[in-house]
């Protein structure tokens, strides 16, 4: 039996933060972080940005932090391991290897993954969903094949990936069930101003379509519409959402149906236990509601704060704006505050035209 006196369950931003909170204040407690990728964590975000469009991608310069950081602070690392049970009661966990963790306090971290929409063919090969690196460098393998690429979806991942596609010279297709893209975040007006723009770029906006399923044998062929249309494509990226990871904790008080509850310091009802990022629905206490978010930013904040907390010498709120940015060919978008409900009144100052515009909801 392992003995711990903190153990960290997930690999990306929000877990290495975890370690690097708990180490600003406890230099001496033993620290396990388990991951279930063999990477040690890395700047996920950068995957559907320059990673695509860059020749020869330095995979290290994508960790974060640099994979020496974690001997130089004594964090045990178990990467490519999964832990298959969580026992609350024991305060055990036991991985898939059959050795067993017992902790005094961990941190759930596990993040999310992409919805796969239940339709036939979302598994055929050419058929990407873009949320490792691993899938990023098959998209990249793919696209030096295949000319011919649909994207699925119209929200910032959709958007980002058809652009940096676009750059690389492909013929690019956006199949979104909207009228126009963003349509979660921006206003009609400014929605379809940025469908235009993609369109202007030479990507094919097949607006207000919905997908039906993915035809081939193997590999993908044709992408069909519930309108009966029948779209060539050798390769589809799809970007639908995705959801949190708590099949680890179903069935338990640490898994509700919007995320694992927690208090204003990233502790679940279950004390010692915290969650973060993408797996946290936590008190906003600034915006008001209760709210999750799965932004590199909120993750990496979370992840200091419930370290910080787990030491017991530091007593910390979450306190943060939601705010996260993206870019698609020249642009640049700044988003903050509550984008959850649509707006009722917008406010423009700028113009579209010279592309340097405030949106204010």
């Amino acid at each position: 039996m392992i003995q711990r006196d903190y153990l960290i369950i997930g690999g990306g931003i929000g877990g290495a933060s975890a370690c690097e909170g708990i180490r600003r204040h406890d230099k001496r407690g033993s620290l396990t972080l388990v991951g279930a990728e063999v990477f040690p964590p890395y700047k996920r975000w950068i995957l559907s940005k320059s990673f695509l469009r860059e020749k020869s991608p330095q995979l290290q310069k994508l960790h974060e932090p640099d994979e020496r950081w974690y001997q130089a602070h004594k964090v045990e690392t178990r990467f490519g391991t999964v832990v298959t049970q969580f026992n609350i009661d024991r305060r055990l966990a036991v991985l898939a290897n059959g050795e067993s963790i017992e902790f005094n306090k961990a941190c759930l971290a596990m993040g999310s993954r992409p919805v796969r929409p239940p339709v036939a063919g979302v598994g055929l090969g050419n058929v990407i969903y873009l949320r490792t690196i691993r899938d990023a460098l098959a998209l990249r393998e793919m696209a030096n094949l295949e000319k011919t690429v649909m994207v699925v979806g119209g929200g910032l991942l959709a958007c980002e990936v058809a652009a940096g596609l676009r750059r690389l010279k492909l013929k690019v297709s956006v199949m979104h069930r909207n009228a126009h893209l963003l349509n979660r975040y921006v206003d009609p007006e400014t929605g379809t101003w940025l469908t235009d723009y993609f369109a202007k770029h030479g990507v094919t906006m097949l607006m207000g379509e919905s997908l039906n399923g993915f035809e081939g044998k193997t590999v993908l062929r044709n992408i069909q519409t519930k309108s009966g249309n029948r779209v060539p494509a050798g390769l589809a990226v799809v970007a639908c959402g995705a959801e949190p990871n708590l099949d680890l904790v179903r069935n338990t008080p640490l898994a509700g149906p919007h995320g694992s509850p927690v208090t204003d310091y990233l502790e679940t009802e279950e004390k010692g236990i915290y969650a973060i990022g993408d797996l946290a629905f936590y008190p906003d206490r600034l915006m008001g509601g209760v709210r999750r978010q799965t932004h590199w930013d909120n993750a990496r904040e979370q992840g200091l704060i419930a370290g910080a907390n787990m030491t017991g010498k530091k007593r910390q709120r979450y306190e943060q704006i939601p705010c996260f940015w993206t870019e698609m060919f020249d642009l640049r978008i700044d988003f903050v505050g509550d984008f959850s409900v649509q707006p009722t009144r917008v406010d423009l100052r700028g113009t579209y035209a010279k592309k340097k515009f405030t949106s204010r909801y």
